[in-house]
């Protein structure tokens, strides 16, 4: 059975780069300063300079577009090492704030999750890469357990998206602000659960130091 191919892979090689750069930027800007809603290939084509029938041919849709944008704006993610764990997570909350601070980047946030929903291809795809940015930053949590702050059997992974959640709760469903309330009080949250024990897998093993 052929793999599928993913969007915005098309044709390798060649102009490739070059064309993938300019319609990802324009994508970029369009989403700063209009959001998803308002996102169309004519208006990509036009910013870009990128005939609409090679977006059509190599991305197929807007959400292919804004898939392999969110491909061009993986980062790694800080894993702060303050020497506590408490204050790692309070660090590592401003790094979540900084972020989404900027327009582009909530737009972009939205816009993922609007592609997932219309588009159900990309939907693992997207879930696969926040999956991968948390795991960036289980490390601080590892960390914790090694020094003895946490419990030998803490779900690293679940403690990060505890702290992550409320910052996308208020982008996505009640649209408050993004502020250093939410900042503080999502590293607090995160850090008394974990401390209560609320994140333990029974039969977990501490993690062995690199």
């Amino acid at each position: 059975m052929a793999m599928q191919q993913r969007h915005g892979t098309a044709r390798p090689g060649g102009r490739t780069a070059q064309v993938r750069q300019a319609v990802l930027d324009a994508a970029s800007e369009l989403l700063e300063g209009h959001g998803f809603g308002k996102l169309s290939l004519d208006l990509i084509a036009r910013r870009s300079g990128v005939h609409e029938t090679t977006l059509r041919r190599r991305w197929r849709t807007v959400e292919g577009i804004v898939a392999d944008l969110l491909e061009l704006h993986k980062s790694t993610l800080p894993a702060p090492d303050t020497g506590s764990f408490r204050e790692d997570l309070h660090a590592l909350a401003r790094v979540i704030l900084k972020f989404l601070d900027s327009q582009r980047n909530r737009h972009l946030v939205e816009g993922m999750v609007a592609a997932a929903a219309r588009d159900p291809s990309l939907a693992e795809a997207i879930g696969d890469t926040y999956t991968a940015r948390i795991e960036q930053v289980t490390e601080l949590v590892n960390r914790a357990m090694e020094r003895g702050e946490l419990g030998p059997d803490t779900d690293a992974a679940a403690v990060i998206a505890a702290l992550s959640a409320p910052f996308y709760y208020r982008l996505l469903i009640t649209h408050r602000p993004l502020d250093d309330e939410v900042a503080h009080f999502s590293a607090e949250a995160a850090y008394h659960a974990a401390m209560a024990g609320a994140f333990s897998v029974p039969g977990a093993e501490t993690p062995v130091a690199g």
